[in-house]
């Protein structure tokens, strides 16, 4: 049984996972189960340095930690998960598998950045992808040539998947980029922080708490992060927000369709993919020139379970562990 560590932007989910992919909710890291064989943490960004899941020790977790700066949301708070886990349970290995691991296939030229070249070269900026155990896991699910996975939670990115592997996405860098989540911005015009710090009107730390903690749905209302709460709510500014929500993942899944050839499937996963049938509608409905709503492109909605993807990784490293 492999104990499962999902760390995310807004919680901690813990579940143990059987060998036949059966699973219970764990409710702390002390209440793990008898019978739990290793931990498999999720970890958002892996760098450069890690394109597959990797045994956790101490070398490994400083250069995670060092990745804080990629991904301030999540590799922190992973760090500290993966203390917490290796205090509490220290005779059993513990295994991180990357969020970023499955758009390893992504080409060169999704990858980019129009930027010079030493950026990437020396500094590895480049687009990296995130939400990949997620999307390997809808991508198992809904086995069409041309996929697009929208996981659409606190965080949300957009995928193209073809024939199960990522081909582009629209997270990048960090999970920053691509379309507006709960509290993050998604893509802007760069100039944008650039005019707010040279102008002093915002320092670079308000920024970035800005674009992190401040934006997305949370800034286009002034109300709410939740989708839940902006669809009971009634209000305009909560209407405006999911209409821009709506709207750009729609383009984002119409963007999908180049890198693909076209669409066979589309996977809506993650809390508000899976619950929010007023987004799903809303999103569709912009579709119909890609055959969207004319039976040519199936829609699924699929159960977010990266906790079995997570675990099956971690297998995998482990049967060549010694």
């Amino acid at each position: 049984m492999i104990l499962v560590a999902n760390a995310g932007s807004s919680s901690l989910k813990l579940s143990a996972v059987a060998e036949d992919e059966s699973s219970i909710h764990v409710e702390s890291l002390a209440d793990a189960p008898a019978g739990v064989t290793a931990v498999a943490h999720r970890i958002v960004h892996g760098g450069r340095r890690f394109r597959d899941p990797v045994v956790v020790d101490d070398a490994v977790r400083g250069e995670i930690e060092a990745l804080d700066e990629l991904a301030p949301l999540h590799n922190a708070v992973q760090v500290k998960v993966i203390d917490d886990a290796r205090r509490l349970l220290p005779d059993i290995p513990h295994v991180a598998v990357f969020d970023t691991a499955f758009h390893a296939t992504i080409p060169a030229v999704a990858a980019a950045y129009a930027v010079p070249r030493a950026w990437a070269d020396d500094w590895g900026v480049r687009r990296y992808g995130f939400h990949g155990l997620s999307v390997q896991w809808a991508a198992d699910r809904v086995r069409v040539a041309r996929l697009i996975v929208c996981h659409l939670g606190a965080g949300c990115s957009v995928t193209a998947v073809r024939d199960g592997r990522s081909v582009d996405t629209t997270m990048g860098f960090s999970p920053l980029e691509g379309v507006p989540m709960a509290t993050r911005s998604g893509s802007l015009d760069p100039a944008v922080p650039l005019f707010l710090i040279r102008t002093g009107r915002l320092t670079v730390d308000a920024v970035a708490e800005a674009l992190e903690r401040e934006s997305g749905l949370l800034g286009l209302s002034g109300l709410s992060s939740r989708v839940e709460e902006l669809e009971r709510s009634g209000d305009a500014a909560a209407a405006h927000a999911l209409a821009v929500f709506a709207y750009r993942i729609a383009i984002a899944v119409a963007s999908m369709a180049v890198p693909l050839g076209g669409v066979d499937a589309i996977v809506f996963t993650g809390g508000v993919g899976e619950r929010s049938e007023a987004v799903r509608a809303a999103v569709c409905a912009r579709l119909g020139f890609l055959g969207v709503g004319t039976g040519s492109v199936a829609i699924h909605v699929v159960e977010a379970r990266e906790d079995v993807v997570a675990a099956r990784e971690a297998r995998r490293v482990l049967r060549n562990y010694i």
